[in-house]
């Protein structure tokens, strides 16, 4: 299925770290798995093709890539003397906030903590080849479902120690356990507004004010969440001594914050 697409580069989507099962797998095509749910993507210029038919994209994918949202609107509100964010947003201007799903990402954000991009992709492939159920896709080709939290309960300490996860690991099984076992809600926290289901994550063994943002923004779309790692760090210390303008960006600081990380990342350096 083809569409034609302003703001959206879906490798800018891959590179932008928040999405780890995103894949570029040649020069123009990328594979996603989100889920159980597999997806190929081809993009040239603006014309992108799903490789699903209308009725999925409609159902499924329209809004995990929040092509309803109109980000040159947002991109129009970045003030004319705010030049970092606006050479940012310029470089980075295909990128889209995706809605994840909530247990992918509290998992995904927990394997994040003092990891590199790389790192974090290999540590969740090997979680959801080691535990995640096999699927075939429309090739029969074998690819693995993210685990669900009754596959992570009842791991052993063996098999979380296959997986190469460090420390982490006990957050993750305390994670599922809470979740499997009813004790922590994730759907509970669709209907909270952002400070309260920040709060209510930051229960969870192993969720600090950075997870629990990335599960607020990546998952729960709460645009105004902005979470700091040492990319953003460097970026509010020398771009905005002064402290960063939430005020004149209330309601949408997230998707900036995304704009800066990127940027941050993958900026070419001055010669």
């Amino acid at each position: 299925m083809r569409r034609t697409l302003s703001q959206f580069d879906i490798g800018q989507i891959a590179d932008s770290g928040q999405c780890f099962r995103l894949v570029r797998t040649a020069p123009d095509t990328f594979v996603l798995t989100a889920g159980s749910d597999w997806l190929e993507i081809r993009q040239s210029g603006s014309e992108v093709i799903f490789s699903c038919d209308e009725e999925e994209f409609e159902g499924r994918w329209r809004k995990y890539f929040d092509l309803d949202t109109d980000y040159g609107a947002i991109q129009a509100c970045i003030k004319e003397e705010d030049s970092y964010m606006r050479r940012a947003a310029s470089f980075g201007s295909g990128i889209r906030i995706l809605r994840q799903d909530s247990w992918e990402m509290l998992i995904t954000f927990i394997l994040s903590q003092r990891n590199n991009i790389p790192r974090i992709r290999k540590c969740v492939e090997s979680l959801c080849r080691t535990f995640g159920t096999r699927c075939t896709n429309l090739r029969g080709d074998i690819y693995y479902a993210f685990p669900t939290p009754a596959q992570l309960h009842c791991l052993n300490e063996a098999g979380f120690n296959a997986c190469g996860l460090g420390y982490r690991k006990r957050y993750i099984q305390e994670a599922a356990a809470a979740v499997d076992r009813g004790s922590f809600c994730l759907e509970a926290l669709e209907g909270m507004d952002y400070e309260t289901a920040k709060s209510e994550l930051m229960k969870l063994c192993g969720v600090g004010v950075k997870v629990a943002d990335c599960i607020c923004l990546f998952a729960l779309h709460h645009i105004e969440a902005f979470p700091v790692d040492t990319h953003i760090e460097r970026v509010l210390k020398e771009q905005y001594p002064q402290g960063f303008p939430f005020e004149r960006y209330a309601g949408f600081a997230g998707i900036l914050q995304q704009y800066a990380f990127y940027y941050d990342l993958n900026k070419p350096i001055a010669g």
